[in-house]
């Protein structure tokens, strides 16, 4: 996507940007206001806003290029996601043991590494259910909270497959083992503070100390599905079949850039044979359907097209000279993905910086020089919190919310939108997140 400047004045182009922000305003309020109306209209809504900014920048601009070079990133983007669903989605564990302290935050560390190879939200249709069955005599809000703070996000902060926005800049040039090399340490200093507050809540968890019901657990693990893992090994496999990284890989050229195709025919093919071949009474006992990933799909499909304006004005700022300071960048970028939506919150961050000191997103060897040059910080702190605030609400990052009706679904009073914040993030995350910034980007 190459910066467009209209024939006018750059001022002129603000008025694209209303589309981009007015579905990132409803994404964040629809379902609290009005979930009702949010859920039965947001598919048209999001298919009419970005149809409209991509017909306008077909027709009413000529540049056809922006569109083709968005749908193909999208396209990337949620056919790794929905293979990923499927396969996940496949695959029925029951771990029959005590629910304690060290076993629950186990599961959680667990859950947090595998995150990084499923995603944070094949991580999170996998594991939920278990972790509720595990506790299922002392379950209480916190751990499902908690269950969003390691696994749903912060967890999949080491590689692109880990979260969407890490992804995104992937799909940008970012190499694969970049984002491991350079937030490995902090990644694991979240996963040690947040576990030391998890078994502290745990400990006191007193619900079940006058109860001896030792006998009822047979500390047996059932896995039923297991083939799945052969399709979530392939899948992954898939994720380096990338024309930018092999030169001569078969791929579309257009207007000057490299389009994957068969990576993406691959991922879908495997996530078809996944469907057509999965284990039916694992897909019935974790209540198995498409409505979590059709959100997904629909709202991300208006995203994608709708902050190509954004994107814009953004290397435009960044052209002109203006930058923020490392810091600066990690809180901004933080404060947009607990209200928003982490991924365009990553992309549009990225862009700013990178275009202030005078490279472009858009080019695939830029993003690369820029990542390894002497500004790489500004990057991390902008991957970083991407991934680590999105836990901050339940609209920050998608399976926050899926993970949420689950819990609903299964009988666990939620804390409301506002409840989340006040007694869970700001007490529990935030003195984390502010940590992170004192020790790695002030």
């Amino acid at each position: 996507m190459s910066l467009f400047l209209f024939s006018h004045t750059v001022t002129t182009s603000y008025w694209l940007v209303v589309p981009f922000a007015l579905l990132l305003l409803l994404i964040a309020t629809g379902p609290v206001l009005f979930p009702r109306l949010w859920h039965e209209a947001y598919k048209n809504i999001t298919v009419a806003l970005g149809s409209m900014v991509g017909i306008w920048y077909i027709i009413g601009f000529d540049q056809p290029h922006l569109v083709v070079e968005s749908l193909a990133e999208y396209i990337s983007f949620i056919s790794l996601l929905l293979a990923l669903y499927i396969a996940s989605g496949g695959i029925y564990i029951f771990a029959d043991f005590e629910s304690k302290p060290t076993t629950n935050l186990a599961f959680l560390l667990i859950g947090a590494v595998l995150t990084n190879v499923v995603g944070t939200t094949g991580a999170s249709i996998l594991l939920i259910r278990p972790f509720m069955r595990l506790n299922r005599y002392r379950l209480k809000p916190y751990h499902i909270v908690f269950f969003i703070f390691f696994v749903s996000n912060i967890g999949g902060a080491l590689t692109p497959i880990g979260d969407p926005p890490l992804f995104l800049g992937f799909l940008r040039g970012i190499p694969f083992f970049w984002t491991i090399t350079h937030v490995f340490w902090i990644w694991l200093l979240a996963l040690i503070a947040l576990g030391a507050v998890f078994y502290w809540l745990d400990r006191r968890n007193t619900q079940l100390d006058d109860v001896d019901i030792s006998a009822h657990y047979t500390k047996d693990i059932i896995i039923n599905g297991k083939r799945n893992f052969i399709w979530l090994a392939l899948i992954v496999g898939t994720v380096f079949l990338d024309p930018n990284i092999f030169e001569g890989f078969p791929h579309i050229a257009y207007h000057g850039k490299k389009i994957s195709f068969i990576r993406e025919l691959l991922q879908l093919s495997i996530g078809l044979a996944c469907l057509l071949t999965a284990n039916k009474k694992a897909m019935q006992s974790n209540d198995f359907d498409f409505e979590p990933i059709k959100e997904v799909g629909f709202l991300f499909y208006g995203i994608f097209l709708t902050m190509i304006p954004a994107l814009q004005i953004l290397e435009s700022i960044g052209s002109h000279g203006t930058h923020l300071s490392v810091g600066q960048s990690y809180w901004y970028t933080g404060l947009a993905s607990s209200i928003l939506d982490n991924a365009p919150a990553f992309i549009n961050f990225v862009t700013l910086t990178m275009s202030s000191f005078g490279f472009s997103i858009t080019d695939v060897n830029q993003v690369r020089s820029f990542v390894a040059g002497e500004q790489f910080t500004y990057i991390v702190s902008i991957s970083i919190a991407s991934v680590f605030f999105g836990a901050m609400t339940y609209i920050g990052n998608g399976p926050n919310f899926m993970v949420k009706s689950i819990a609903e679904k299964n009988g666990v009073k939620m804390p409301s939108f506002f409840r989340y914040i006040t007694h869970f993030s700001i007490p529990f995350l935030l003195p984390l997140l502010a940590l992170i910034w004192l020790l790695f980007f002030i």
